[in-house]
């Protein structure tokens, strides 16, 4: 019977063992893991070391270092953790697999860089576990969602999945802007507000429902009109616009100060029983000019408070418009930049279609000049922020 001993000289072996120096000389050439338990890798790491406990190195390492052929130098506080785990990794398929001489303890005792990595509380860790269990978002991610700002235009219909399920996910600061007041109608689809909120302003029942959710999440209000005065003062230092609006002069508003910011707005829009969502991320796609390049008359335009909403759809709109923001923060997937997609609820049915930028467009065109944020009221009837 062999002893801890025998494993792990058997181990090494197996395996090349490298001195701390040479990888902090070639930090950049090496994808770092650190094998350690959470509460040592909250005491100090090297820098940009992705953690996996050596426990779960198994099961978890694929989604966390899914290369194979790229070179890992592995750490653990004194070696031997982590020359087991460089043999694990090389019998999983990893070709290129160093253990760092000494671990931690070394590293640090040579006077070499490292940093106390900013890391989540056990609550925030227990709030978040589907997300870390997904390779794609992780802890880096839910950290960045955490450092993440998004500014929701309307508490409405489309506003409150929207901001409902972005805070669940931890996006870290909320803006909303909305002038209206809970009324009793608006509960048949706008679900951040209840009956017992009727009459209070509706960016102060947001804020109450949304900070009861999550307090991770720091909810911003704006309890005016968006307007061309305000609306570039408003936006600076988002990250991403959630365009609830439903009216053509804030859309067309919304767009150019969005051009001159480079802020990516995920729109969404519903009627009836229909709804869409898009991407305007600028520059890089199309702008709202380029696929509606001018509104159409007021009497063709018809407002929600006009025409009717079934009140499940803005739920669903509101939802694609929430994924499509993470996926963006997080710099995850295919957003539909560039894509217009279409909901028919009666149909149950979803449609893709293309809209590609307009090289002539007067707002992201070739030659388009400056851009001047200006009221456009004039152009077709306005509506209050939010459907």
């Amino acid at each position: 019977m062999q002893s801890p001993r025998d494993l792990l000289n058997a181990a090494k072996a197996d395996i090349r063992e490298v001195d701390p120096k040479e990888v902090a000389e070639h930090l950049e050439h090496y994808a770092i893991l650190d094998v350690r338990e959470p509460d040592e890798y909250q005491q100090g790491a090297l820098p940009g070391a992705v953690h996996v406990p050596r426990g779960q190195l198994e099961f978890s390492i694929e989604g966390r270092l899914p290369d194979k052929n790229a070179p890992i130098a592995v750490y653990c506080a004194g070696g031997t953790r982590s020359a087991f785990a460089a043999k694990t990794l090389q019998e999983l398929g990893y070709t290129d697999v160093v253990s760092v001489i000494g671990g931690f303890n070394k590293w640090k005792d040579e006077g070499l860089t490292w940093e106390a990595p900013r890391t989540m509380t056990a609550d925030q860790r227990n709030r978040y576990q589907r997300h870390l269990l997904l390779p794609e978002v992780g802890e880096a991610g839910q950290m960045k969602l955490l450092d993440s700002k998004v500014l929701l235009l309307g508490a409405g219909g489309l506003g409150s999945p929207a901001a409902i399920y972005l805070a669940a996910a931890g996006v870290g600061t909320i803006g909303i802007i909305d002038m209206d007041v809970v009324d009793a109608s608006n509960l048949q689809r706008q679900i951040l507000h209840t009956l017992d909120r009727v009459g209070m302003r509706k960016v102060d029942s947001a804020k109450a429902a949304l900070t009861a959710m999550n307090p991770d999440v720091v909810v911003k209000t704006y309890d005016t009109r968006l307007s061309a005065e305000n609306i570039l003062d408003i936006i600076d230092g988002y990250d991403i616009i959630v365009d609830g609006t439903d009216n053509f002069p804030t859309r067309y508003l919304v767009n150019d100060a969005a051009l001159i910011k480079r802020i990516p707005v995920v729109h969404g829009s519903i009627f009836r029983f229909e709804g869409q969502a898009t991407v305007f991320y600028p520059y890089v796609g199309p702008c709202y000019r380029c696929m509606i390049p001018e509104p159409p008359p007021p009497e063709l335009a018809p407002s929600c408070a006009e025409a009717g909403v079934l009140g499940v759809l803005p739920g669903i709109i509101g939802s694609i418009q929430a994924v499509e923001t993470i996926k963006l923060l997080l710099d995850i997937g295919e957003p539909l930049v560039g894509r217009l997609l279409t909901y028919d609820s009666l149909e149950e049915s979803f449609r893709t279609f293309k809209v590609r930028r307009d090289p002539n467009c007067p707002a992201c065109g070739e030659h388009a000049g400056e851009i001047v944020i200006a009221e456009y009221d004039d152009l077709c009837m306005p509506h209050p922020v939010g459907v």
